[in-house]
């Protein structure tokens, strides 16, 4: 009996400890997998926000807390079954749908760089759901129309960002491995973004009461606080266009490198590593820096490219399906 029980015992440490190896395989892989889709993890961040413009400061962080609570569903009931359904029936198509993701990170920052040149052509004509109206059930309605907006919005990024992990573990790690690295990343970046977020939106209810402390320090900290984030926000929007066009045009120029198109992405690599090597003390960071720029050149140039197929083409046939 004794040695029956030691036996059993001893299989479930080894169960265990197979199941902490796996955990810390799935753990690593989500971490590197993870930090690749950085660019659409800054620009998720910096368009959440303008989901609560309008709402009264006490709603803010419950309507945050909804749109994060549709983001984990986007990412874990929706996204993550048909990611390991696709790593399993189709892997062909894993790449295809990665480069039309960097197609449409080209697209989305392209836009938003056109918007700052010329905003007056970005004017909405659809009926603005900024201004919130006044009854208790109007308000109910708009706040509703504010999360499923921000979740579907969410879902697009979310599919990127699940699409970019995917492609980035190892083709050979088994279903559970990218199962539980999937759902890490799936977590940790949700939980990233809307704590962010979270702090973000009330950031300026914090200035405020630090200003009306009786401190004179406390108070200027305060109001230093209000004043700078405007501009905080708009360090953070610039930097989410800016990393969505390199992280884009790095994952178009990797798919057309697997398609058999390799020269450009060769040609870049052969222009910051020269300029890398010519740099010996800071060659690594150079290198990075080149390969960085170039990428998101290559996806500014694609993304202007698709602006006006997309808005000529592509909107309109939408719009006839919609109305079908």
């Amino acid at each position: 009996m004794s040695s029956g029980l030691l036996a059993l015992l001893d299989d479930v440490t080894l169960i265990a400890r197979a199941a902490a190896a796996s955990l810390d395989d799935a753990s690593a892989q989500a971490f590197k997998a993870g930090t690749k889709s950085a660019g659409v993890v800054i620009d998720d961040t910096a368009v959440t926000p303008s989901y609560v413009t309008g709402l009264a400061a006490q709603r803010e962080l419950p309507i945050v807390a909804r749109i994060a609570r549709g983001s984990l569903i986007n990412k874990l009931v929706i996204l993550l079954p048909g990611a390991l359904a696709l790593s399993v029936l189709a892997p062909w198509a894993v790449q295809p749908i990665l480069m039309l993701g960097g197609l449409f990170l080209c697209f989305e920052g392209a836009e938003k760089v056109h918007h700052w040149i010329a905003p007056a052509a970005h004017h909405k004509t659809e009926t603005d759901i900024s201004v919130a109206p006044q009854t208790p059930e109007a308000m109910e309605r708009f706040e509703d129309r504010k999360v499923r907006s921000a979740v579907k919005t969410d879902l697009i990024l979310s599919a990127e960002i699940m699409a970019i992990t995917l492609s980035a573990l190892p083709a050979t790690s088994p279903i559970h491995t990218k199962a539980i690295a999937l759902a890490l990343v799936g977590v940790f970046i949700t939980l990233l973004v809307y704590g962010a977020v979270a702090l973000i939106v009330k950031a300026d209810d914090a200035g405020v009461a630090l200003a009306r402390s009786g401190s004179r320090i406390i108070a200027a900290a305060g109001r230093g606080l209000v004043r700078i984030m405007p501009g905080v926000l708009t360090v953070l929007a610039t930097v989410g266009t800016l990393a969505m066009l390199w992280v884009g045009g790095g994952i178009v120029l990797h798919s057309l490198e697997v398609f058999g198109l390799a020269a450009p992405a060769h040609l870049l690599h052969d222009i910051a590593a020269a300029a890398g090597h010519a740099m010996p003390t800071a060659g690594g960071a150079i290198e990075w820096l080149l390969t960085a720029l170039g990428s998101g050149l290559f996806g500014l140039g694609l993304g202007a490219l698709l602006v006006p197929v997309v808005d000529k083409a592509v909107m309109p046939l939408v719009g006839l399906i919609r109305r079908d």
